[in-house]
């Protein structure tokens, strides 16, 4: 008998439903009597609308050199898109899989110093730095995940939670390859040929393209045959299991891509700032990541570039109430995650059915 994905409401506790992809969930997961040339072949309609709007939105980022008015905007922007990348990497297993992590700071830092040493202490182009970053990340997530994706819901958010917590330690007594709590200098930036991509003008370019490729890769995951399945173990693990999802390995590849993906935007943040130090990689980036995931809309491809844009924007806004930043910041968060649980995206997607 034929197996499909299935269509009613998530029970109680489990997240919310992927209003972006759930039409699109309905392959079979299981056995079939059927012959092969009989089963329904699936539209990449989803893939292709989100690949679309996204090539729009970057096409559209295109003029941000040569209309913002100092190369501080400019550097926001490059900053906006690395955390895009960072945000939708955790979305991918928080807000898909269903698998709460606190340690994906952890991940970005692997990337991060693992390109900058690379480059600062062994004099490596960052071109293969960037490779590396997201070996490191995807390695780090890997090993980590083993064990702890054997675990749920609050005790695995611990682990991952205790794995961050150990990454910045070693961040800080590695003094010799990290430079320990002063940061790792001498890092060198990105190159073609001659040019050296040294300003917030010229480096935009590689962080345009790059988060653009890891967004489309993204929205062809969620996709296929394996983000159906990480999306089922999002509903319920149970229910996936069920239907013949091997749930432990589904989870431990989607982690270790996410890991892999933080990685690139690590190698990316380190080759931008030309300096890393433990402190940005800390358990309190971790939290605030979860948050933005959340707050952009938890499951929701575009939930990330919102998420990001908070990020980003809000600390500009409240820049003339420093003293109270943190407290206003928070508030705003609460105000948000309350009064629209499905966050940005989620709000954003209901005027969009009211408009129509």
């Amino acid at each position: 008998m034929s197996q499909t994905a299935a269509t009613e409401a998530p029970p109680a506790g489990a997240l919310p439903a992927h209003d972006d992809v759930r039409d699109d969930a309905r392959e079979g997961t299981g056995g079939t009597d059927a012959a092969p040339a009989a089963r329904p072949v699936r539209k990449p309609r989803l893939f292709a609308r989100n690949a679309v709007s996204f090539v729009v939105l970057w096409a559209l980022m295109i003029a941000v050199p040569f209309v913002a008015p100092n190369f501080y905007v400019v550097s926001l922007v490059n900053l906006f898109l690395i955390y895009v990348i960072l945000i939708a990497s955790l979305n991918l297993v928080i807000g898909f899989c269903g698998q709460i992590s606190l340690g994906h700071a952890g991940f970005f830092g692997l990337g991060a110093y693992a390109s900058g040493i690379l480059s600062a202490k062994f004099g490596l182009t960052p071109w293969l730095g960037l490779p590396a970053a997201a070996l490191a990340g995807g390695l780090g997530a890997f090993v980590i995940g083993l064990p702890a994706l054997r675990l749920h819901g609050h005790y695995l958010a611990m682990a991952t939670l205790g794995f961050n917590a150990i990454l910045v330690v070693l961040f800080n007594e590695l003094i010799p390859l990290t430079g320990g709590p002063n940061g790792l200098l001498g890092i060198e930036p990105f190159a073609l040929g001659p040019i050296a991509l040294d300003t917030d003008e010229t480096v935009f370019w590689l962080v345009w393209i790059v988060s653009l490729v890891v967004m489309i890769a993204i929205a062809n995951l969620v996709d296929s045959r394996m983000g159906r399945s990480l999306r089922a173990i999002g509903g319920s693990e149970r229910g996936a299991a069920s239907l013949g999802i091997d749930t432990y390995r589904t989870k431990l590849a989607t982690f270790a891509i996410a890991g892999a993906m933080a990685g690139i935007a690590g190698s990316l943040y380190a080759h931008v700032n030309l300096y890393v130090s433990p402190e940005t990689f800390s358990v309190f980036p971790s939290i605030m990541l979860l948050v933005m995931v959340a707050l952009g809309g938890t499951g929701r491809l575009w939930g990330p570039i919102f998420g990001a844009a908070v990020f980003i924007a809000v600390p500009q806004v409240l820049l003339d109430f420093a003293d109270l930043e943190l407290l206003l910041f928070g508030l705003a968060m609460l105000i948000v995650l309350i009064g629209f649980p499905a966050g940005i995206a989620g709000l954003a997607d209901g005027w969009r059915r009211w408009l129509k």
